[in-house]
Parts: structure tokens; C-alpha cells; sequence
């Protein structure tokens, strides 16, 4: 079983950012397998839509958020080991020469250890701060792969779609991780399930325990997947997955601990992202805790 700890990037531990690389060591020495951010452009005063496109409200833990690729730089010039990943980027947001930029630069400082994972996101405001159009959030995501691709696989690179456009430009520096770094893809519509089938590589799942763990969900999803991939001609077995797992308030690792272990018994998931923003506070805390969890799960 593979563990993988969030960087302090949201809620109080964010205020602690200063000691990412301390934590991102502590947390490989503790022999946690990869590390992880997520995106958080803004979080709205007054939503449209809320947390993880529900209801009207975002949890006030969002409200303070670190730069993600500057948290990943800084994990991969502290590290020798981990992967580093996203979990995830909202990946229509961004330019596709910028996205690739920033995502070749980290994998090229890591050694190749980069997890790209992508999503849509479920906020218009985030959207609308960024000149993008929240409607047209899945097709951009379809083009930004694409293009993404040529810029990392051909040189002189360039891409044509309906609403993304690349010149063609020199582009020699290419990630480490040839041809190209993996497309991890979050996903719980059919429809962005459909594009995890047919263009990822891995799948980011997400579940909150112990309030919310729907291990017969994960295995319907899964199922879908593998029955798209196969119409799609792929092997599904060649598709990864990445379970986020969110802990709620009060819920020790003990419990978290169990948790993996049934999900890994029903699922044969078998890497797991935890982010313990909304249970510690504190950076040394969130150490202590993957310590403790890293522990547990060897024992396990």
C-alpha cells in the first residue's frame, strides 16, 4: 500500500507554507510515497455553486490557498523519492504553454516524479476571475490535452482547436518522463469518466472518512471505466488510480488506517492521497500525523 500526504497548502496549515520543504523531508523520511496539492483559485464570497458543485457554499478551510506548482517546486528540490502529484489542477484555467511550462519544469527538478492529475472544476466565479468560459469546461479540458501533448512530444510544437491555439514555437525542453508525464484525470460523471477511459492514464477518486465512504460508489465507477476502456480498445488494467481521502474533524488514524485497508480490500486501490487540512492545524501536526498513519498502514 502506497501513502501519500497533501502539502500544507489550505486552511491554517497553509499559514505554515514557509516549512514545505521541511515537511515534504519529514514526510519522506516517515516513508510516505508521494506528496500532493491541489487548486484553489479563489474561493467565492457568494457562490454560484458550491464545494464539489453542490448546495451554495464552499467550506471556509478553502479560504486561505498556496500556489500549488510553486508547493511542488519546493517538494521537488527537498526530495530524492516521492512522486509528486496534483490532485488536482483545474487544468482549463490555465494556458496550455504555461501549464506545460510550469509542469516540465517541476518534473525536470524532480527527476521525473511528476503526477500531473487534472480536473474541471465546479466553480463559475473561478471561471470568470480567469477570462474562461465555465460552460465549455469539458471541451476545453479535451483540447488542453491534446495540446498538451504536442508540447511535450513534438518540437517545434503547436496545436489547433476550436477555442485553444498554439503557435508554432520552438520547444526543446521536454519532462523527464518520456514520452511524456502521465494525464491523471478526476472524474465522477459519466461523461469525465468517459475521458479517464479513453485519454487517462489514472484516475483520481475521492472519498471523506468516516463521513463520507462509498466503497460500493468507488466500485461502480470503476466498473464504468473498465467497460468504457474496453470499447475504447485500451486495457483497463492500465489505468491507475489515486484515492483522495479527506479527513474529517476528530477522526484518528487509527480510523483512517482501517478505512484504507477496507477501501484496498474492495477496490485493490492501493495508492492513497490524504489530506488532513480540515482535522490538524498545524504543520508539525500534520507530520506527526503521517508518521502515524505510515505506521499504522505497515503494520497493516
Amino acid at each position: 500500500m502506497k501513502i501519500g500526504f497533501a502539502l500544507p497548502q489550505f486552511h491554517k496549515q497553509a499559514l505554515g507554507i514557509a516549512r514545505t520543504a521541511e515537511f515534504a523531508r519529514k514526510v519522506e523520511d516517515a516513508g510516505a510515497a508521494s506528496l500532493w496539492v491541489g487548486d484553489r483559485n479563489l474561493a467565492a464570497v457568494n457562490p454560484k455553486v458550491g464545494y464539489g458543485g453542490q448546495g451554495n457554499t464552499i467550506p471556509a478551510e478553502l479560504n486561505p490557498a498556496a500556489d500549488p506548482f510553486v508547493l511542488l517546486g519546493i517538494a521537488a528540490s527537498a526530495t530524492e523519492r516521492v512522486l509528486l502529484g496534483a490532485h488536482v489542477l483545474i487544468a482549463p484555467l490555465y494556458p496550455p504553454v504555461q501549464l506545460a511550462r510550469s509542469l516540465t519544469s517541476i518534473d525536470l527538478i524532480s527527476g521525473g516524479r511528476l503526477l500531473p492529475g487534472f480536473g474541471i472544476g465546479w466553480s463559475p466565479e473561478e471561471y470568470e476571475a480567469a477570462g474562461g468560459d465555465f460552460t465549455r469546461r469539458g471541451a476545453r479540458m479535451n483540447e488542453l490535452l491534446d495540446a498538451l501533448e504536442a508540447i511535450w512530444t513534438t518540437d517545434p510544437a503547436a496545436y489547433q482547436g476550436e477555442s485553444i491555439s498554439v503557435p508554432l514555437h520552438h520547444s526543446p525542453l521536454k519532462p523527464a518522463r518520456r514520452p511524456r508525464p502521465p494525464f491523471y484525470l478526476g472524474a465522477l460523471s459519466e461523461r469525465a469518466l468517459r475521458r479517464v477511459a479513453e485519454r487517462g492514464d489514472g484516475w483520481l477518486p475521492l472519498c471523506v472518512v468516516p463521513s463520507y465512504l462509498d466503497i460500493d460508489g468507488l466500485v461502480a465507477q470503476r466498473a464504468v471505466i473498465d467497460r468504457l476502456a474496453r470499447e475504447a480498445g485500451r486495457d483497463p488494467s492500465a489505468i491507475d488510480a489515486v484515492l483522495r481521502v479527506n479527513i474529517d474533524p476528530d477522526t484518528s488514524s487509527q480510523q483512517v488506517a482501517a478505512a484504507l485497508k477496507a477501501v484496498h480490500e474492495r477496490t485493490s486501490i492501493d495508492h492513497f492521497m490524504i489530506d488532513s487540512m480540515y482535522a490538524v492545524h498545524s504543520v508539525d501536526g500534520a507530520i506527526a500525523f503521517a508518521a502515524e498513519l505510515i505506521e499504522l498502514a505497515g503494520k497493516g
